[in-house]
């Protein structure tokens, strides 16, 4: 054994005692990285450990780790609350108003209402690729995270609020929930706990001394929480809230708690401003140097970012954040192991590889390769092979290699600008921060949006940033064409809620009649912030004449399709 192998075996050995990193290396997550491959495997784990690592990054995405966080409720009194009927009138009293305003009768109601989704039980409902601890399946859904804080029973929301998804039966991980609620809780939930002083809370709950010092700290943190809704269903991520937090504290390195800011904020543009755009999916941002659609986070780990945000928007401390991030480096990196690793879902796992045109998928690929790929990425078919025609379909339809750009591209192509002007806020707010210098966390923000990596698209229906094309047929339809408006709904039944040949949502008269029942799942493209404009001129025309005949889109939706 060689002195360097010497040297890593003793810095494993070391890392295994003290809870740090396992990896053999660290990423290079500076402005201007290359990416020279697809950064499956951040940390470079032998592939004996990857697995592993994987994993316990999985589960710490569906059990939120920060045992620190501002917004911690008592699980206990809220369960029984919701789930048990008690013999205390006025409890009874306050159980039957909350039901009647709310239409929540339990916590899987409450759960139901956020967006949830329950944990898969068989192998076709994804029972095999998303984890769980002990076991017994969790009766709580995925996002949904139960814990000991201090000897007290707390649950919170995890990663997979917003970043797990229902898939025609089957749950994926890493897929964008397409209806969370996750700013409705807070929203909600603020409101609730600044009406319910911790003296009540006590005694119609009956909260013990430790449930009530928790439902106390919680409450004396919801101060520091800007909340905000979205504009429309669907576009739930954490910008808003993270701006209007940061103007309910002070603007030293660390963002301290100031009652007078919490009672009268600081102006903040996006309080009126809308900025809105749905979560990521896990598995494009291997490809990338750049983070979030707009490409304005230009260094430092994503998921360090992403915690670092979550905790702003949940009141948290940023002295015990930063000891926390300290004392905690394995779970970072497992977490960014298992969101880097994640592989997106094969349409022929959904239907039959016979419902795929190889033909008419190869001719879309000519066509990509010539309109699209400068932007979106080169990708090497099987069928590019000269052996492959021995192979079933379904191989042949796989893509061996992707091959996008070395470093990420941000592109103006006239699509909605509100969600990018928007960070400049979090720029404003974010950047000084001691925690995010530490980190290496720097925001830039950008004119326009990254080209993402077509993989897996045919799943990630509606498009561009801000949901407001419903289906690829919109998407290769001239911004003065597109659908102001659609209907929006769960993927349940393939056969009646996904569109085969247009791959995204129904319109028209194949609009299933129950989603109009919900006008929360309306979509208007006419509102600032949900604009539908954007990929004509260059892209799909040349001098305001469209570039593709109907037959051409159909061929380049096939191809799509594959990815």
């Amino acid at each position: 054994m060689g002195t360097i192998e010497r040297f890593a075996l003793g810095i494993l050995s070391l890392s295994a005692l003290a809870g740090t990193s396992l990896a053999a290396e660290a990423p290079d997550w500076s402005e201007g990285a290359t990416i020279e491959s697809p950064r499956a495997n951040p940390y470079g784990y032998a592939e004996a450990d990857l697995g592993a690592a994987r994993r316990e990054g999985y589960l710490h995405a569906l059990e939120y780790p920060l045992d620190i966080s501002g917004a911690m409720i008592p699980w206990r009194p809220t369960r029984d609350f919701l789930d048990d009927v008690s013999p205390n009138p006025i409890r009874e009293v306050f159980r039957a108003m909350f039901a009647g305003f709310t239409k929540i009768r339990s916590t899987d109601d409450l759960f139901a209402r956020v967006g949830l989704h329950a944990y898969p039980r068989t192998k076709s409902e994804g029972a095999d690729s998303i984890p769980h601890r002990g076991a017994e399946t969790p009766s709580v859904r995925m996002g949904v995270t139960v814990f000991r804080r201090e000897g007290v029973e707390a649950f919170t929301l995890s990663c997979a609020a917003c970043h797990s998804a229902n898939l025609f039966g089957k749950k994926i991980l890493g897929l964008t929930n397409r209806f969370a609620r996750a700013n409705d809780f807070f929203v909600l939930g603020k409101k609730a706990v600044r009406l319910v002083p911790p003296a009540l809370f006590a005694s119609v709950l009956h909260a013990d001394a430790g449930e009530s010092a928790l439902y106390s700290r919680l409450r004396d943190r919801v101060g520091a929480i800007g909340t905000k809704e979205p504009a429309v269903l669907g576009l739930d991520t954490s910008l808003a809230q993270v701006a209007l937090s940061l103007a309910r504290r002070g603007t030293d390195a660390y963002a301290t708690f100031d009652e007078k800011l919490e009672r009268r904020p600081r102006a903040e543009m996006l309080s009126n401003f809308v900025a809105d755009s749905k979560p990521a999916v896990w598995w494009n941002v291997k490809y990338k140097n750049r983070w979030l659609s707009d490409g304005s986070v230009v260094s430092g780990n994503p998921i360090y970012t992403n915690l670092l945000w979550n905790e702003i928007g949940r009141g948290t401390d940023l002295h015990e954040l930063e000891d926390w991030l300290d004392a905690n480096p394995r779970i970072v990196e497992e977490l960014t192991t298992a969101v880097f690793s994640t592989e997106a879902p094969r349409i022929t796992d959904f239907f039959p590889a016979e419902n795929i045109s190889i033909v008419r998928a190869k001719r879309g690929a000519k066509l990509f390769e010539v309109g699209c790929a400068k932007c979106h990425g080169n990708y090497v078919k099987v069928w590019d092979d000269p052996n492959s025609d021995s192979l079933p379909l379904a191989d042949r339809l796989r893509t061996a290699e992707v091959r996008y750009p070395k470093t990420t591209r941000v592109v103006d192509v006239g699509t909605d600008p509100q969600r990018a002007m928007g960070m400049v806020s979090l720029a404003n707010g974010l950047n000084p921060l001691a925690i995010s210098k530490k980190s290496g966390v720097l925001i830039k923000p950008q004119k326009g949006y990254v080209p993402p990596p077509l993989v897996g698209i045919w799943a990630r229906w509606p498009y561009f940033h801000n949901n407001s094309a419903p289906n690829l047929c919109a998407v290769l339809t001239v911004g003065k064409e597109r659908p102001a408006t659609y209907w929006a709904g769960e993927a349940l039944d393939p056969a009646r809620d996904y569109d085969a040949d247009c791959g995204g949502y129904p319109e028209g008269a194949r609009v299933p009649a129950a989603w109009k029942k919900d006008k929360d799942y309306f979509y208007d493209s006419r509102k600032p912030g949900l604009r539908n404009t954007g990929h004509d001129e260059g892209i799909l025309e040349k001098d305001g004449v469209e570039r593709y005949t109907r037959e051409q889109k159909r061929d380049l939706i096939e191809f799509l399709k594959t990815l």
